[in-house]
């Protein structure tokens, strides 16, 4: 395969070809289903991911409160969120793209792979589902719910706010950056088995993410997670560091689309070059 190969002021021809920026407003695509469809795929996958890792993460907490070793642990709850990740980024990647999450979004919406039009109607279908499945695990187990916190991400005891906002920043950058490399146009075009397997380091990055940050925020990484386990928990606590789980990913979001595309993938550099070729 070829390389990117600089030569004086030129670039070689490339052996892949990067897909057009997406335009930043696009109204027409206000009357396309393929939208529409998208964004009913990322709101069923957030429910559904909700569901699943709070259900887990309640379990746990009602289990090992009569046996500190009953339960899945903290291990079992990044299982359940990383795999949880691979099952439906691998079931809606050809639909959506499968974000799941409105930090991803807002990186991939920075580095021009979605519009304006799609990362809204994402984000607020990856809410809304957050918050029905949230409202599912609490219907079905309203006591336990109510009395192990609701799964609602907090600020642990003796971490600072600054620790905690850190915390979140760098795990979504790992996640993000996770996202970017594993679904880099380049790499697809050299090894055909990428696209296959992108969502498997995707959900091992927030399975790892989450066992370093569980004991410091309950790990956030994901909006609309958080936000969902808010609205449905409703107590102070989880709403008083509500701002941390959206400007930590959207900082760490925002660093990895421009470490990617600026630092890695020379974007502007590239984009120069061909202009004077």
């Amino acid at each position: 395969m070829g390389k990117d190969v600089e030569v004086g002021d030129q670039f070689s021809a490339k052996d892949y070809q990067d897909p057009p920026p997406a335009p930043l407003f696009d109204l027409e695509e206000l009357t396309k289903w393929s939208l529409y469809r998208a964004t009913i795929a990322e709101f069923v996958a957030t429910l559904l991911f909700l569901y699943i890792t709070v259900l887990t993460v309640i379990g746990y907490k009602s289990q090992s409160e009569a046996d500190q070793c009953g339960g899945v642990g903290i291990l079992g709850i990044a299982w359940a969120f990383g795999g949880m990740i691979f099952v439906l980024v691998s079931c809606t990647a050809g639909i959506s793209g499968g974000h799941i999450n409105p930090a991803v979004t807002f990186g991939l919406f920075l580095a021009r792979k979605v519009s304006v039009i799609r990362a809204v109607f994402y984000i607020v279908a990856q809410c809304l589902g957050a918050i029905c499945g949230c409202g599912l695990v609490k219907a079905f187990q309203k006591a336990y719910y109510i009395k192990h916190g609701g799964g609602a991400n907090e600020l642990a005891d003796g971490y600072s706010t600054g620790t905690g906002l850190g915390a979140e920043i760098i795990g979504t950058f790992a996640l993000v950056y996770t996202v970017f490399s594993a679904t880099d146009p380049k790499r697809n075009a050299r090894d055909t088995l990428v696209p296959i397997l992108a969502p498997l380091p995707i959900g091992f990055s927030v399975f790892i993410v989450h066992l370093a940050t569980i004991p410091i925020t309950g790990t956030g990484i994901n909006p609309a997670r958080s936000f969902g386990a808010a609205v449905i928990y409703g107590k102070d606590k989880a709403w008083d560091d509500q701002w941390i789980f959206w400007v930590g990913p959207f900082i760490g979001a925002a660093i990895a689309a421009f470490y990617h595309q600026i630092v890695l993938r020379e974007a502007p550099i590239k984009s120069f070059g061909s202009f004077k070729s």
